[in-house]
Protein backbone atom coordinates (compact mmCIF):
# COMPACT_ATOMS: atom_id res chain seq x y z
CA UNK A 1 0.00 0.00 0.00
CA UNK A 2 2.63 2.29 0.63
CA UNK A 3 4.70 1.52 -2.57
CA UNK A 4 1.87 2.12 -4.57
CA UNK A 5 1.13 5.33 -2.87
CA UNK A 6 4.59 6.02 -3.35
CA UNK A 7 4.28 5.73 -6.94
CA UNK A 8 1.28 7.78 -7.48
CA UNK A 9 2.64 10.61 -5.66
CA UNK A 10 5.91 9.92 -8.28
CA UNK A 11 3.13 10.30 -10.93
CA UNK A 12 1.86 13.17 -10.52
CA UNK A 13 4.73 15.33 -9.46
CA UNK A 14 6.12 13.91 -13.15
CA UNK A 15 3.44 15.13 -14.73
CA UNK A 16 3.43 18.15 -13.35
CA UNK A 17 6.56 18.62 -13.84
CA UNK A 18 6.17 17.65 -17.48
CA UNK A 19 3.99 20.63 -18.03
CA UNK A 20 5.90 22.98 -16.34
CA UNK A 21 8.82 21.80 -19.15
CA UNK A 22 6.41 22.07 -21.99
CA UNK A 23 5.51 25.34 -21.04
CA UNK A 24 9.42 26.74 -20.65
CA UNK A 25 9.61 24.69 -24.06
CA UNK A 26 6.91 26.90 -25.69
CA UNK A 27 8.00 29.96 -24.17
CA UNK A 28 11.42 29.55 -25.76
CA UNK A 29 10.18 28.41 -28.93
CA UNK A 30 8.06 31.49 -29.33
CA UNK A 31 10.77 33.81 -28.15
CA UNK A 32 13.24 32.54 -30.46
CA UNK A 33 10.61 32.43 -33.48
CA UNK A 34 10.17 36.49 -32.89
CA UNK A 35 13.98 37.07 -32.47
CA UNK A 36 14.00 35.58 -35.81
CA UNK A 37 11.26 37.08 -37.51
CA UNK A 38 12.90 40.41 -36.79
CA UNK A 39 16.08 40.06 -37.98
CA UNK A 40 14.21 38.77 -40.92
CA UNK A 41 12.56 41.46 -40.82
CA UNK A 42 15.49 44.16 -40.92
CA UNK A 43 16.88 41.73 -44.00
CA UNK A 44 14.15 42.36 -46.05
CA UNK A 45 13.93 45.58 -45.20
CA UNK A 46 18.09 46.31 -46.33
CA UNK A 47 17.29 44.58 -49.14
CA UNK A 48 14.09 46.68 -50.58
CA UNK A 49 16.71 49.59 -50.32
CA UNK A 50 19.05 47.99 -52.73
CA UNK A 51 19.43 47.97 -56.22
CA UNK A 52 20.44 44.21 -56.27
CA UNK A 53 19.47 40.93 -54.84
CA UNK A 54 22.61 39.94 -55.51
CA UNK A 55 24.89 38.80 -52.07
CA UNK A 56 27.20 41.49 -51.96
CA UNK A 57 30.27 41.48 -49.27
CA UNK A 58 30.17 44.43 -47.75
CA UNK A 59 32.59 47.37 -47.21
CA UNK A 60 33.64 50.00 -44.81
CA UNK A 61 30.49 52.18 -44.55
CA UNK A 62 29.13 54.04 -40.90
CA UNK A 63 26.35 55.46 -43.44
CA UNK A 64 22.58 54.12 -42.62
CA UNK A 65 22.12 53.64 -46.37
CA UNK A 66 23.78 50.67 -47.89
CA UNK A 67 26.42 52.08 -50.65
CA UNK A 68 29.25 49.35 -51.99
CA UNK A 69 30.80 48.93 -55.41
CA UNK A 70 28.89 46.08 -56.27
CA UNK A 71 25.66 48.25 -55.60
CA UNK A 72 26.73 51.18 -57.61
CA UNK A 73 27.92 49.10 -60.58
CA UNK A 74 24.43 47.65 -60.68
CA UNK A 75 22.86 51.22 -60.76
CA UNK A 76 24.47 52.52 -63.75
CA UNK A 77 23.28 49.09 -65.37
CA UNK A 78 19.74 50.27 -64.50
CA UNK A 79 20.25 53.68 -65.68
CA UNK A 80 22.02 53.40 -68.68
CA UNK A 81 22.11 56.99 -69.33
CA UNK A 82 24.13 58.12 -66.71
CA UNK A 83 27.33 55.56 -66.93
CA UNK A 84 29.75 58.56 -68.31
CA UNK A 85 29.50 59.47 -64.47
CA UNK A 86 30.18 55.98 -63.47
CA UNK A 87 33.72 56.56 -62.64
CA UNK A 88 34.04 59.75 -61.42
CA UNK A 89 30.55 58.83 -58.58
CA UNK A 90 32.85 55.89 -57.62
CA UNK A 91 35.53 57.48 -56.79
CA UNK A 92 33.31 59.78 -54.65
CA UNK A 93 32.61 56.94 -52.87
CA UNK A 94 35.88 55.51 -52.37
CA UNK A 95 36.98 58.58 -51.06
CA UNK A 96 34.27 58.91 -48.62
CA UNK A 97 34.56 55.26 -47.45
CA UNK A 98 30.77 54.02 -49.09
CA UNK A 99 28.99 56.68 -46.68
CA UNK A 100 26.46 58.42 -47.80
CA UNK A 101 26.84 61.66 -49.02
CA UNK A 102 23.46 63.65 -49.24
CA UNK A 103 21.88 62.16 -46.72
CA UNK A 104 21.95 62.31 -42.86
CA UNK A 105 21.93 59.81 -40.09
CA UNK A 106 17.64 60.29 -39.92
CA UNK A 107 18.28 59.60 -44.12
CA UNK A 108 17.16 63.41 -44.78
CA UNK A 109 18.59 65.13 -46.99
CA UNK A 110 21.07 67.99 -46.10
CA UNK A 111 20.89 71.25 -47.19
CA UNK A 112 23.60 70.89 -49.93
CA UNK A 113 21.66 68.63 -52.08
CA UNK A 114 18.87 70.86 -52.44
CA UNK A 115 21.73 73.79 -53.44
CA UNK A 116 22.46 71.55 -56.27
CA UNK A 117 19.32 70.79 -57.36
CA UNK A 118 18.62 74.60 -56.96
CA UNK A 119 21.43 75.69 -58.99
CA UNK A 120 20.90 72.57 -61.47
CA UNK A 121 17.68 73.91 -62.28
CA UNK A 122 19.36 77.41 -63.04
CA UNK A 123 21.78 76.34 -65.55
CA UNK A 124 21.14 79.35 -68.08
CA UNK A 125 22.45 81.76 -65.21
CA UNK A 126 25.63 79.86 -65.79
CA UNK A 127 25.85 80.07 -69.89
CA UNK A 128 24.87 76.31 -69.86
CA UNK A 129 22.61 74.67 -72.58
CA UNK A 130 22.31 71.28 -71.26
CA UNK A 131 19.59 68.97 -69.71
CA UNK A 132 20.19 66.00 -67.03
CA UNK A 133 18.76 62.81 -68.17
CA UNK A 134 16.01 61.10 -65.65
CA UNK A 135 15.06 64.73 -64.45
CA UNK A 136 11.53 63.49 -63.31
CA UNK A 137 13.29 60.60 -61.24
CA UNK A 138 15.25 63.79 -59.36
CA UNK A 139 12.50 65.89 -59.32
CA UNK A 140 10.97 63.09 -56.92
CA UNK A 141 13.66 62.70 -54.40
CA UNK A 142 13.02 66.49 -53.85
CA UNK A 143 9.06 66.87 -54.38
CA UNK A 144 7.33 63.32 -54.05
CA UNK A 145 3.83 64.45 -55.39
CA UNK A 146 6.07 64.84 -58.92
CA UNK A 147 6.94 61.12 -59.60
CA UNK A 148 5.07 58.12 -58.19
CA UNK A 149 7.98 56.19 -58.58
CA UNK A 150 9.54 56.03 -55.11
CA UNK A 151 13.45 55.31 -55.92
CA UNK A 152 15.07 53.69 -52.65
CA UNK A 153 17.71 55.41 -50.22
CA UNK A 154 20.59 54.36 -52.19
CA UNK A 155 18.90 54.64 -55.51
CA UNK A 156 18.64 58.61 -54.88
CA UNK A 157 21.88 58.95 -53.11
CA UNK A 158 23.59 57.72 -56.39
CA UNK A 159 21.59 59.57 -58.18
CA UNK A 160 22.18 62.86 -56.53
CA UNK A 161 25.93 61.86 -56.65
CA UNK A 162 25.33 61.57 -60.20
CA UNK A 163 23.78 65.14 -60.81
CA UNK A 164 26.80 66.88 -58.63
CA UNK A 165 29.28 64.94 -61.17
CA UNK A 166 26.88 66.68 -64.23
CA UNK A 167 26.67 70.39 -62.55
CA UNK A 168 30.21 70.56 -62.15
CA UNK A 169 31.48 69.08 -65.26
CA UNK A 170 29.09 71.71 -66.75
CA UNK A 171 30.14 74.53 -64.86
CA UNK A 172 33.27 73.99 -63.65
CA UNK A 173 35.34 71.80 -65.55
CA UNK A 174 37.17 72.65 -69.06
CA UNK A 175 36.83 71.33 -72.16
CA UNK A 176 38.25 68.41 -73.64
CA UNK A 177 42.07 69.06 -73.75
CA UNK A 178 42.63 67.25 -77.59
CA UNK A 179 39.68 68.93 -78.68
CA UNK A 180 40.60 72.33 -77.43
CA UNK A 181 43.91 72.22 -78.82
CA UNK A 182 42.36 71.35 -82.30
CA UNK A 183 40.68 74.80 -81.86
CA UNK A 184 43.86 76.37 -81.29
CA UNK A 185 43.50 76.92 -77.79
CA UNK A 186 46.86 76.21 -75.66
CA UNK A 187 46.05 78.50 -72.49
CA UNK A 188 46.70 77.16 -69.25
CA UNK A 189 44.12 75.08 -67.96
CA UNK A 190 42.84 73.63 -65.42
CA UNK A 191 43.43 70.17 -63.35
CA UNK A 192 39.57 70.21 -61.27
CA UNK A 193 39.56 67.81 -58.59
CA UNK A 194 35.93 66.38 -58.24
CA UNK A 195 36.73 65.44 -54.51
CA UNK A 196 37.90 68.57 -52.99
CA UNK A 197 35.43 70.25 -54.82
CA UNK A 198 32.70 67.90 -52.91
CA UNK A 199 34.35 68.27 -49.58
CA UNK A 200 34.45 72.46 -49.97
CA UNK A 201 30.74 72.39 -51.50
CA UNK A 202 29.63 70.42 -48.00
CA UNK A 203 31.51 72.56 -46.00
CA UNK A 204 29.67 75.45 -47.29
CA UNK A 205 26.82 75.37 -50.03
CA UNK A 206 27.59 78.86 -51.17
CA UNK A 207 30.27 77.84 -52.65
CA UNK A 208 28.36 76.98 -56.01
CA UNK A 209 27.41 80.92 -55.72
CA UNK A 210 30.75 81.80 -56.41
CA UNK A 211 34.35 79.71 -55.96
CA UNK A 212 37.22 81.67 -57.40
CA UNK A 213 39.40 78.74 -55.96
CA UNK A 214 37.60 76.41 -58.83
CA UNK A 215 36.71 79.39 -61.34
CA UNK A 216 38.48 82.18 -63.23
CA UNK A 217 37.63 85.39 -61.85
CA UNK A 218 36.58 86.62 -64.70
CA UNK A 219 33.81 84.01 -65.18
CA UNK A 220 31.77 85.41 -62.40
CA UNK A 221 31.74 89.16 -63.44
CA UNK A 222 30.67 87.79 -67.21
CA UNK A 223 27.87 85.91 -64.72
CA UNK A 224 26.42 89.23 -64.00
CA UNK A 225 27.04 90.96 -67.13
CA UNK A 226 24.85 88.28 -68.68
CA UNK A 227 22.07 88.88 -65.91
CA UNK A 228 22.36 92.57 -66.87
CA UNK A 229 21.40 92.37 -70.69
CA UNK A 230 19.02 89.42 -70.05
CA UNK A 231 17.36 92.19 -68.35
CA UNK A 232 17.44 94.40 -71.19
CA UNK A 233 16.32 91.63 -73.66
CA UNK A 234 13.10 90.92 -70.91
CA UNK A 235 12.68 94.93 -71.27
CA UNK A 236 12.01 95.01 -74.61
CA UNK A 237 13.81 99.03 -75.69
CA UNK A 238 16.94 97.76 -77.80
CA UNK A 239 15.14 99.65 -80.30
CA UNK A 240 16.40 99.94 -83.83
CA UNK A 241 18.34 103.00 -84.61
CA UNK A 242 17.66 104.57 -87.86
CA UNK A 243 20.40 106.40 -89.52
CA UNK A 244 21.82 108.45 -92.75
CA UNK A 245 23.73 106.36 -94.32
CA UNK A 246 25.07 108.78 -96.54
CA UNK A 247 26.66 110.79 -93.84
CA UNK A 248 30.30 110.25 -93.05
CA UNK A 249 29.41 110.76 -89.31
CA UNK A 250 27.58 112.57 -86.96
CA UNK A 251 29.78 114.96 -84.88
CA UNK A 252 29.06 117.14 -81.48
CA UNK A 253 26.49 119.86 -81.74
CA UNK A 254 24.76 117.90 -84.33
CA UNK A 255 20.65 117.54 -83.31
CA UNK A 256 18.48 114.71 -84.93
CA UNK A 257 16.36 112.12 -83.82
CA UNK A 258 19.07 109.69 -84.87
CA UNK A 259 21.03 111.36 -81.72
CA UNK A 260 17.92 110.92 -78.97
CA UNK A 261 17.92 106.90 -80.51
CA UNK A 262 21.34 106.85 -79.85
CA UNK A 263 21.90 108.32 -76.28
CA UNK A 264 18.51 106.63 -75.45
CA UNK A 265 20.85 103.01 -76.72
CA UNK A 266 24.12 103.99 -74.74
CA UNK A 267 21.95 104.75 -71.45
CA UNK A 268 20.73 101.27 -71.54
CA UNK A 269 24.23 100.15 -72.04
CA UNK A 270 25.33 101.55 -69.01
CA UNK A 271 28.04 104.92 -71.15
CA UNK A 272 25.03 107.25 -69.45
CA UNK A 273 23.32 107.77 -66.12
CA UNK A 274 20.30 109.11 -67.21
CA UNK A 275 18.80 109.31 -70.60
CA UNK A 276 17.10 112.91 -71.26
CA UNK A 277 16.01 112.41 -74.50
CA UNK A 278 17.74 115.23 -76.39
CA UNK A 279 18.25 115.46 -80.18
CA UNK A 280 21.35 117.18 -79.50
CA UNK A 281 24.79 116.01 -79.50
CA UNK A 282 25.89 117.57 -75.92
CA UNK A 283 28.98 117.27 -73.89
CA UNK A 284 26.92 114.75 -71.45
CA UNK A 285 26.78 112.68 -75.07
CA UNK A 286 30.13 112.99 -75.62
CA UNK A 287 31.51 111.58 -73.06
CA UNK A 288 28.94 108.40 -73.31
CA UNK A 289 30.83 108.15 -76.94
CA UNK A 290 33.98 108.39 -75.64
CA UNK A 291 33.08 105.71 -73.24
CA UNK A 292 31.39 103.61 -75.44
CA UNK A 293 34.30 103.52 -77.89
CA UNK A 294 36.12 102.51 -75.69
CA UNK A 295 34.35 99.77 -74.37
CA UNK A 296 34.42 98.41 -77.88
CA UNK A 297 37.94 98.84 -79.03
CA UNK A 298 37.40 101.79 -81.20
CA UNK A 299 39.95 105.21 -81.60
CA UNK A 300 38.94 107.54 -78.94
CA UNK A 301 37.27 110.47 -80.84
CA UNK A 302 33.76 112.13 -80.91
CA UNK A 303 32.53 111.00 -84.42
CA UNK A 304 29.67 108.19 -85.16
CA UNK A 305 30.17 106.68 -87.89
CA UNK A 306 27.19 104.61 -89.87
CA UNK A 307 29.56 101.21 -89.11
CA UNK A 308 29.14 102.05 -85.72
CA UNK A 309 25.80 102.43 -85.74
CA UNK A 310 25.33 99.30 -87.39
CA UNK A 311 27.41 97.67 -84.62
CA UNK A 312 25.18 99.22 -81.83
CA UNK A 313 21.83 98.41 -83.94
CA UNK A 314 22.94 94.39 -83.41
CA UNK A 315 20.69 92.56 -81.67
CA UNK A 316 20.95 92.34 -78.05
CA UNK A 317 20.66 88.73 -78.29
CA UNK A 318 23.93 88.74 -79.90
CA UNK A 319 25.65 90.26 -77.66
CA UNK A 320 24.04 87.78 -74.53
CA UNK A 321 25.29 84.76 -77.02
CA UNK A 322 29.08 86.36 -77.23
CA UNK A 323 28.76 86.81 -73.27
CA UNK A 324 27.99 82.93 -72.97
CA UNK A 325 30.81 81.94 -75.27
CA UNK A 326 33.32 84.15 -73.25
CA UNK A 327 31.69 82.43 -69.89
CA UNK A 328 32.68 78.95 -71.54
CA UNK A 329 36.47 80.18 -72.53
CA UNK A 330 36.77 81.05 -68.69
CA UNK A 331 35.76 77.53 -67.91
CA UNK A 332 39.12 76.57 -69.55
CA UNK A 333 41.41 78.96 -67.72
CA UNK A 334 43.14 78.09 -64.19
CA UNK A 335 42.19 79.69 -61.78
CA UNK A 336 45.40 80.85 -60.53
CA UNK A 337 46.33 82.35 -63.91
CA UNK A 338 45.30 86.04 -62.59
CA UNK A 339 46.66 85.60 -59.08
CA UNK A 340 50.25 85.97 -59.55
CA UNK A 341 52.37 87.87 -58.23
CA UNK A 342 52.59 89.68 -61.20
CA UNK A 343 51.72 88.69 -64.90
CA UNK A 344 51.68 90.11 -69.15
CA UNK A 345 48.40 89.03 -70.38
CA UNK A 346 47.78 89.71 -74.52
CA UNK A 347 43.86 90.02 -75.60
CA UNK A 348 44.11 89.13 -79.33
CA UNK A 349 40.56 90.63 -80.21
CA UNK A 350 41.36 93.86 -78.01
CA UNK A 351 44.26 94.50 -79.34
CA UNK A 352 45.36 95.03 -75.82
CA UNK A 353 48.48 94.27 -73.55
CA UNK A 354 48.15 94.67 -69.63
CA UNK A 355 50.87 93.93 -67.32
CA UNK A 356 49.48 93.52 -63.19
CA UNK A 357 51.74 93.72 -60.54
CA UNK A 358 50.35 93.00 -56.94
CA UNK A 359 46.35 93.21 -58.06
CA UNK A 360 46.74 96.47 -60.00
CA UNK A 361 47.64 97.19 -63.40
CA UNK A 362 50.74 98.82 -63.85
CA UNK A 363 50.75 99.79 -67.94
CA UNK A 364 48.88 99.21 -70.72
CA UNK A 365 49.54 99.47 -74.00
CA UNK A 366 48.07 99.22 -77.71
CA UNK A 367 49.29 96.28 -79.39
CA UNK A 368 49.29 95.02 -83.62
CA UNK A 369 48.51 90.76 -83.64
CA UNK A 370 49.11 88.54 -86.38
CA UNK A 371 46.84 88.74 -89.81
CA UNK A 372 44.30 86.23 -90.37
CA UNK A 373 46.37 84.12 -92.63
CA UNK A 374 49.09 84.40 -89.81
CA UNK A 375 46.97 84.32 -86.82
CA UNK A 376 48.78 84.99 -83.45
CA UNK A 377 48.66 81.65 -81.09
CA UNK A 378 47.02 81.26 -77.75
CA UNK A 379 48.57 80.01 -75.03
CA UNK A 380 50.49 80.40 -71.86
CA UNK A 381 54.59 81.13 -71.43
CA UNK A 382 56.99 83.12 -69.22
CA UNK A 383 59.13 86.24 -70.07
CA UNK A 384 62.63 85.59 -69.68
CA UNK A 385 64.44 87.69 -71.77
CA UNK A 386 64.42 91.18 -72.56
CA UNK A 387 67.15 91.96 -75.75
CA UNK A 388 68.14 95.65 -76.64
CA UNK A 389 68.73 97.25 -79.69
CA UNK A 390 67.91 93.37 -81.27
CA UNK A 391 68.70 91.93 -84.79
CA UNK A 392 65.93 90.74 -87.02
CA UNK A 393 66.65 87.59 -88.62
CA UNK A 394 64.04 86.97 -91.05
CA UNK A 395 62.18 83.44 -91.06
CA UNK A 396 62.67 81.66 -94.45
CA UNK A 397 58.92 82.03 -95.64
CA UNK A 398 59.36 85.99 -95.89
CA UNK A 399 62.95 85.26 -97.32
CA UNK A 400 61.15 83.09 -100.36
CA UNK A 401 57.64 85.12 -100.31
CA UNK A 402 59.32 88.56 -100.08
CA UNK A 403 63.01 89.39 -99.94
CA UNK A 404 63.55 87.25 -102.75
CA UNK A 405 61.26 89.09 -104.87
CA UNK A 406 62.50 92.67 -103.63
CA UNK A 407 65.76 91.47 -104.14
CA UNK A 408 65.24 90.63 -107.73
CA UNK A 409 63.64 94.17 -108.48
CA UNK A 410 66.48 96.25 -106.97
CA UNK A 411 69.90 95.15 -106.19
CA UNK A 412 70.03 97.44 -103.35
CA UNK A 413 67.34 95.76 -101.80
CA UNK A 414 68.87 94.35 -98.67
CA UNK A 415 71.32 97.48 -98.19
CA UNK A 416 68.39 99.99 -98.30
CA UNK A 417 66.76 98.13 -94.96
CA UNK A 418 70.00 97.51 -93.34
CA UNK A 419 69.64 93.84 -93.66
CA UNK A 420 72.32 91.68 -94.77
CA UNK A 421 73.52 87.97 -95.31
CA UNK A 422 74.25 85.88 -92.38
CA UNK A 423 75.17 82.25 -92.70
CA UNK A 424 72.79 82.11 -95.99
CA UNK A 425 69.74 83.82 -93.78
CA UNK A 426 68.84 86.86 -94.14
CA UNK A 427 69.18 89.18 -90.64
CA UNK A 428 68.10 93.28 -90.05
CA UNK A 429 71.04 94.92 -88.13
CA UNK A 430 69.64 96.54 -85.05
CA UNK A 431 68.59 100.19 -85.67
CA UNK A 432 65.14 102.40 -86.04
CA UNK A 433 64.39 100.52 -89.59
CA UNK A 434 64.87 97.76 -87.62
CA UNK A 435 61.58 95.36 -87.45
CA UNK A 436 61.93 94.45 -83.81
CA UNK A 437 62.35 98.19 -83.10
CA UNK A 438 64.67 98.77 -80.35
CA UNK A 439 63.55 95.87 -78.25
CA UNK A 440 61.96 92.48 -77.48
CA UNK A 441 60.73 90.52 -74.89
CA UNK A 442 61.57 86.81 -75.32
CA UNK A 443 59.20 84.16 -74.00
CA UNK A 444 60.17 80.57 -75.36
CA UNK A 445 57.69 79.06 -77.20
CA UNK A 446 57.36 76.55 -80.81
CA UNK A 447 55.57 79.02 -82.49
CA UNK A 448 58.49 81.56 -82.35
CA UNK A 449 56.25 84.48 -81.08
CA UNK A 450 56.95 87.11 -78.96
CA UNK A 451 56.63 90.55 -77.67
CA UNK A 452 58.69 93.36 -79.38
CA UNK A 453 59.15 97.32 -80.67
CA UNK A 454 58.19 98.28 -84.04
CA UNK A 455 59.62 101.38 -86.43
CA UNK A 456 55.65 101.41 -87.83
CA UNK A 457 54.11 103.23 -84.90
CA UNK A 458 50.96 104.76 -87.08
CA UNK A 459 49.22 101.26 -86.91
CA UNK A 460 48.42 102.00 -83.29
CA UNK A 461 46.26 104.65 -84.25
CA UNK A 462 43.74 102.49 -85.88
CA UNK A 463 40.84 101.14 -84.74
CA UNK A 464 41.91 97.10 -86.75
CA UNK A 465 44.95 96.02 -86.04
CA UNK A 466 45.82 92.80 -87.18
CA UNK A 467 48.59 92.79 -89.43
CA UNK A 468 51.69 90.99 -88.00
CA UNK A 469 53.11 87.73 -89.18
CA UNK A 470 51.91 86.48 -85.68
CA UNK A 471 54.09 88.10 -83.30
CA UNK A 472 53.03 91.53 -81.11
CA UNK A 473 53.95 94.32 -81.85
CA UNK A 474 53.95 97.10 -78.75
CA UNK A 475 53.31 100.37 -78.31
CA UNK A 476 54.52 100.56 -75.07
CA UNK A 477 57.66 99.01 -75.79
CA UNK A 478 60.12 101.32 -73.69
CA UNK A 479 57.58 101.34 -71.10
CA UNK A 480 57.46 98.02 -70.48
CA UNK A 481 61.07 97.63 -70.18
CA UNK A 482 61.02 100.65 -67.36
CA UNK A 483 58.65 98.44 -65.73
CA UNK A 484 59.64 95.84 -65.69
CA UNK A 485 63.31 96.89 -65.02
CA UNK A 486 61.95 99.28 -62.16
CA UNK A 487 63.36 97.48 -59.13
CA UNK A 488 66.64 96.13 -60.83
CA UNK A 489 69.55 98.21 -59.58
CA UNK A 490 71.63 96.57 -62.65
CA UNK A 491 69.49 98.17 -64.74
CA UNK A 492 68.53 102.24 -64.16
CA UNK A 493 66.61 104.23 -66.53
CA UNK A 494 68.99 106.17 -68.57
CA UNK A 495 71.17 102.36 -68.99
CA UNK A 496 67.68 100.57 -70.53
CA UNK A 497 67.38 103.78 -72.62
CA UNK A 498 71.27 103.92 -73.71
CA UNK A 499 71.00 100.07 -74.17
CA UNK A 500 67.72 100.33 -76.45
CA UNK A 501 69.85 103.00 -78.93
CA UNK A 502 73.32 101.56 -78.97
CA UNK A 503 72.15 99.65 -82.33
CA UNK A 504 74.56 96.99 -80.57
CA UNK A 505 72.77 93.69 -79.20
CA UNK A 506 72.70 93.24 -75.77
CA UNK A 507 70.97 90.63 -73.40
CA UNK A 508 69.30 91.13 -69.76
CA UNK A 509 68.42 87.80 -68.28
CA UNK A 510 65.41 88.47 -65.65
CA UNK A 511 65.85 87.40 -62.43
CA UNK A 512 62.32 86.70 -62.11
CA UNK A 513 60.24 85.12 -64.66
CA UNK A 514 57.24 86.64 -65.78
CA UNK A 515 53.91 84.46 -66.94
CA UNK A 516 52.30 85.74 -70.26
CA UNK A 517 49.09 84.83 -71.48
CA UNK A 518 47.90 85.46 -75.05
CA UNK A 519 44.43 85.40 -74.56
CA UNK A 520 41.18 85.79 -76.70
CA UNK A 521 38.03 87.15 -75.14
CA UNK A 522 35.75 88.64 -76.80
CA UNK A 523 33.62 89.84 -73.99
CA UNK A 524 35.71 90.95 -71.03
CA UNK A 525 34.67 92.87 -67.40
CA UNK A 526 37.59 95.29 -66.72
CA UNK A 527 38.77 95.58 -62.90
CA UNK A 528 36.46 98.81 -62.91
CA UNK A 529 33.47 96.52 -63.49
CA UNK A 530 33.01 97.57 -67.20
CA UNK A 531 31.63 95.32 -69.66
CA UNK A 532 34.04 95.35 -72.86
CA UNK A 533 32.83 93.91 -76.80
CA UNK A 534 35.44 93.15 -79.19
CA UNK A 535 35.44 91.83 -83.10
CA UNK A 536 35.50 88.18 -83.46
CA UNK A 537 39.09 88.85 -85.00
CA UNK A 538 39.86 85.31 -85.98
CA UNK A 539 36.11 83.62 -86.53
CA UNK A 540 36.84 82.31 -83.18
CA UNK A 541 32.90 83.17 -81.91
CA UNK A 542 31.40 81.53 -84.85
CA UNK A 543 33.40 78.01 -84.07
CA UNK A 544 32.50 77.47 -80.31
CA UNK A 545 29.33 78.67 -81.02
CA UNK A 546 28.53 75.28 -83.70
CA UNK A 547 29.68 73.63 -81.06
CA UNK A 548 28.27 75.15 -77.91
CA UNK A 549 24.66 76.31 -79.66
CA UNK A 550 24.22 74.10 -82.49
CA UNK A 551 20.36 74.94 -82.62
CA UNK A 552 20.95 78.19 -82.58
CA UNK A 553 21.56 80.74 -85.14
CA UNK A 554 25.03 81.36 -85.57
CA UNK A 555 26.86 85.43 -84.01
CA UNK A 556 27.13 87.63 -86.43
CA UNK A 557 30.41 89.01 -86.69
CA UNK A 558 30.65 92.39 -85.07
Amino acid sequence: MNSFLFLKNNYFIFMKRDKTMKKITLFIIIVLFGFSFKIYSQLLKANENTTTSVAVKPEVSNSPILINSQIIKAFFKKYVNLQEYQSKVSVLYENRKFNSIWFDSDCKLLSQASQLYSKTNSLDEEAVDACMDYQDLIDGIFNANVNKLQLSYNESEILLSCLYVYYVQNVYDDFDRIQLQKMGWFLQGKDLDYNDFLEALLENPKVLDVAEKYQFSQYYKLRSALKKYREIEKNGAWNTITFDSTLQHYKPYDSCSTISQIRHRLYIMGDLEKDSKSGLYDHELMNAVLRYKKRYGYYANYFITPEQIKQLNLPVEDYIKKIKLNMERCRWVDPELDKAEEYIMVNIPAFKLNYVKKGQRVLESNVVVGQDLMQTVIFSGCVKTIVFSPYWYAPQSIIDSEIKSGMSRDKNYLESRDMEWNGGNVRQRPGPKNSMGLVKFLFPNSNDIYLHDTPSKALFDLDYRAYSHGCINLQKSRELAHTILKDNPDWPADCIDWAMNRKEESYCELQNEIPIHLAYFTAWVDEYDVLHFYDDLYGRDTQLAQLKFPKEDLLVKN
